[in-house]
C-alpha cells in the first residue's frame, strides 16, 4: 500500500526543481503510508508533479518503484492499492509484446492503459487502488478510485493548481495553503459522526466517489464521470435473479469467496488476517485456512470488560481452524492513549468510535506481518446490520403502531434496559441493551422505512440546531426516486449503506488506522464479482426468520461449528461512554466548555452543553453525538479553524 500525492499547476510557473520540492513535501507527509521508498516525479513544460510513498508488498525492488513511466514513456503513474488480477494480465500483455522489468502490479496498471486505454484497463482489473496517471502525450491527467472506495483520494483546486492525494495531510504541504471550513459538510458530519462524499472538510476540496474518474486537461478542465455504478448494478441484479435453490447458492458464493480470497494471499512479505469470531471474520479466515498451503496467522484484541470482550471467541475459533493465533488485551489507559492522535490520524472530523480499537488491532497486526485481511463488507452485502432487521419489521407495521411502542420504549430509561437484559444469557445478550431500544424507540416514532433509517444513522437527529451557519448537504438517503429503482426497503438500506456508510465509515477508518502503522488491509467479501452477484440474490439468501447474512452464515457453517460463532451482533465497542464520566472527563469537559465550544461562531453550545449534562447525570447515554462533537473540536482546535 502506498501514498500518492501531486498538483497540475494551470499556469505553469514554476522550474521542474520547485514542482519536484512540492510534490516531495507533499509525500513526505505520506510516509506511514509508504515508509519504504519515495519517488517524485516532475514536468515543468507540463506544469506536472506526481509524488509517491511505497510500502513494498508486490515486487520488493527498484523495478516496481514510483512513480512509474510506461515502457512507451507516454504514462506515469502514481499508484497506491493492490490488483489482484494483475498475473491472468501480464501474459496476455506479453503476447502482445509487451516486456516487463519487473513483476510488481503498478507496471501491469500502466502498461494495460498504454495497450488498451484507461476504461478498457479498468475493467480487467480486480481489486483496490487509487491512482493517478498523466498522460504526456495528450497533457491529461486522470484521476481514478476503484468501484468501492476502498481506497482514499482527495481532489480539487488550490491557488491555480488543480491537487489530489490519498490524505488531506498532503495538502497541507503546498505553499500558500489557506483552508477553508466548509460549514455544510459540517453539518452533515454532525449527523453521519462523518464527512460524506464526494465532499470534504474543506471548500474546493472533494473526495473522489467511488467507481469515479476525474480527468483534467492542460487547460485544467474537469470531466467527473463513472465507470462502475453500484445503481446499476443494484439494478441489473434484481432484475435477473438467479434460478438456483439453497444448496446452490451456498456452492457458487464459497466458490467466488474463495477466489477472492485466493487472489489476495499473493504477497512477497508476511500476510495474516483480523479475526473477532464474528461471522465475517470468521468466514476470512476459514477461507485463508481453506486455500492456503502455509500456516494462517490471526489476530485480535481484548477488553477486560465483558460488554466489550471478543477475544474469546476469536480464541475459539481459530483454535478449531488451527491458525497461529495472536491476542492482546489491552487496558483502558493504553485505550485512551490513542485518543489525542485521532484527529492527526483522521486527517478531517471523523467519529466512529470503533476506530481507537482498530488502531490497537492494526497496530498488534503490523508488529508481526505487513498484510492482512479483513471481513470488512459483510453487513452491507448480506443484511447484517441491526437496521436491516428493522426494515423488514416495518415493512409490515403500520405507523401508529410504531410510534405507539416507542412511547413504550422510551418509558424505561437505558439503565432500566440494560438491566432487564442481564437476565438473558450472555450469548444471547446485545451489547449496549438499553442504548439499543432508545435508538429503535427513535426510530419508530420516525415513522416509514426513510424516517427510520434516517434517524438509525443519525448521532444528531437536527444539525441545524448546532451549526450556526452550515445548511445539510443532500444526500442519497434524500433521493425520492430511489424508491421506483429499489422498491423494497431492505435493498434500499443495504444499497445506501454500500454507498455512504461503507466508504465513508468502515473503511475510512480502517484504511486510516492500518495506514498509521503501515499496515496493508486487504476486504476480499468486497470484491466487485461479489458485490455483483449479492445483488442478483433474492433477499431469502441474506436474511431468513430475522436473522441477517443466511449465505455467509451457511458458507461458515461448513468449516466452523455453530455455536462458536452463533451470538449477537456487538460490533468492535469500547466503552466510550463510560469513560467520558470517568477517566476521559476533564479531557471532554475542557473541549466542551462554552467557551470553546463558542470560538470561531461554528456551534451552538447550548444544546451540546445540555447533552453533556444529561450524560453526566446519567439520564441518558449521549455518547454518539459527544463523541462527534469532541472530534470535531479536537481536529479544528490545532488548525484554528
Amino acid at each position: 500500500m502506498c501514498g500518492i500525492a501531486g498538483f497540475l499547476e494551470l499556469e505553469r510557473r514554476s522550474g521542474t526543481q520547485a514542482l519536484e520540492a512540492i510534490a516531495g513535501a507533499m509525500a513526505a507527509t505520506l510516509a506511514h503510508r509508504g515508509p519504504d521508498a519515495r519517488g517524485v516525479f516532475a514536468d515543468a513544460e507540463a506544469g506536472i508533479a506526481l509524488g509517491h510513498t511505497r510500502l513494498s508488498i508486490i515486487d520488493l525492488s527498484p523495478a516496481g518503484a514510483q512513480p512509474m513511466i510506461s515502457a512507451n514513456g507516454r504514462y506515469v503513474i502514481a499508484y497506491n492499492g493492490e490488483v489482484y488480477s494483475a498475473n491472468e494480465l501480464r501474459p496476455e500483455l506479453e503476447a502482445l509484446g509487451h516486456r516487463f522489468r519487473g513483476h510488481s502490479d503498478t507496471e501491469i496498471i500502466v502498461e494495460a492503459v498504454s495497450e488498451w486505454g484507461l476504461p478498457a484497463t479498468l475493467d480487467r482489473l480486480i481489486g483496490m487502488f487509487a491512482f493517478a496517471l498523466w498522460d504526456r502525450q495528450e497533457r491529461r491527467l486522470s484521476l481514478v478510485r476503484d468501484r468501492l472506495g476502498i481506497k482514499p483520494l482527495y481532489w480539487g483546486r488550490q491557488n491555480g493548481r488543480v491537487v489530489f492525494a490519498s490524505e488531506l495531510k498532503a495538502l497541507e504541504a503546498l505553499p500558500d495553503w489557506r483552508p477553508e471550513l466548509n460549514a455544510d459538510a459540517l453539518a452533515s458530519y454532525l449527523r453521519l459522526s462523518y464527512v460524506p462524499s464526494p465532499h470534504a472538510i474543506y471548500r474546493g476540496i472533494d473526495k473522489l466517489a467511488p467507481g469515479h474518474i476525474v480527468t483534467i486537461d492542460q487547460h485544467g478542465k474537469a470531466d467527473v464521470s463513472a465507470y462502475w455504478s453500484l445503481l446499476e448494478v443494484a439494478r441489473r441484479g434484481l432484475a435477473s435473479p438467479p434460478d438456483v435453490g439453497d444448496g446452490q447458492a451456498v456452492n457458487i458464493f464459497e466458490t467466488l469467496l474463495g477466489d477472492a480470497v485466493s487472489r489476495r494471499l499473493v504477497s512477497d512479505v508476511p500476510l495474516g488476517a483480523f479475526l473477532s469470531g464474528g461471522i465475517d471474520s470468521s468466514t476470512v479466515a476459514a477461507m485463508m485456512r481453506a486455500h492456503s498451503n502455509a500456516p494462517v496467522r490471526t489476530y485480535s484484541i481484548g477488553f477486560d470488560e465483558d460488554r466489550y470482550d471478543e477475544a474469546p471467541h476469536a480464541k475459539a475459533v481459530a483454535e478449531h481452524l488451527g491458525t497461529e493465533h495472536t491476542e492482546l488485551y489491552v487496558t483502558p489507559a493504553e485505550a485512551q492513549d490513542v485518543i489525542p492522535d485521532l484527529p492527526a490520524i483522521y486527517d478531517e472530523p471523523f467519529a466512529d468510535s470503533s476506530q481507537v480499537p482498530t488502531y490497537l488491532l492494526s497496530k498488534l497486526t503490523r508488529a508481526h506481518v505487513t498484510v492482512a485481511l479483513s471481513g470488512d463488507g459483510g453487513d452491507e452485502l448480506f443484511a447484517g446490520y441491526t437496521r436491516h432487521r428493522f426494515a423488514r419489521l416495518l415493512a409490515n407495521m403500520p405507523e401508529s403502531l410504531g410510534r405507539g411502542l416507542a412511547c413504550g420504549l422510551n418509558f424505561a430509561g437505558p439503565s432500566v434496559w440494560d438491566r432487564l437484559f442481564d437476565w438473558l444469557p450472555a450469548k444471547k445478550r446485545p451489547s449496549l441493551a438499553g442504548d439499543k431500544m432508545l435508538k429503535a424507540a427513535a426510530m419508530l416514532q420516525e415513522g416509514g422505512e426513510a424516517g427510520a433509517y434516517r434517524s438509525l444513522i443519525s448521532a444528531f437527529d437536527d444539525p441545524g440546531a448546532i451549526v450556526r451557519t452550515g445548511r445539510e448537504l443532500k444526500l442519497p438517503l434524500d433521493d425520492g426516486a430511489l424508491a421506483k429503482t429499489l422498491p423494497d426497503g431492505l435493498d434500499r438500506m443495504q444499497y445506501l449503506d454500500t454507498l455512504t456508510y461503507l466508504p465513508d465509515d468502515i473503511l475510512t477508518k480502517v484504511d486510516r488506522a492500518s495506514m498509521a502503522v503501515a499496515l496493508e488491509v486487504r476486504v476480499p467479501i468486497l470484491d466487485h464479482r461479489i458485490v455483483e452477484w449479492s445483488w442478483r440474490l433474492p433477499s431469502r439468501f441474506k436474511m431468513r426468520h430475522g436473522k441477517g447474512k443466511w449465505l455467509l452464515r451457511q458458507v461458515l457453517y461448513r468449516h466452523v461449528p455453530k455455536e462458536l460463532v452463533d451470538r449477537p451482533k456487538s460490533g468492535f465497542a469500547i466503552p466510550i461512554g463510560s469513560w467520558l464520566k470517568g477517566p476521559l472527563r476533564s479531557w471532554a469537559e475542557d473541549l466542551l466548555s462554552e467557551r470553546r465550544l463558542a470560538a470561531g461562531g461554528l456551534l451552538n453550545p447550548a444544546p451540546i452543553r445540555a447533552l453533556w449534562r444529561e450524560h453526566l447525570e446519567g439520564r441518558r447515554n449521549w455518547q454518539a453525538p459527544l463523541w462527534t462533537v469532541l472530534m470535531f473540536q479536537a481536529w479544528r482546535e490545532p488548525r484554528g479553524l
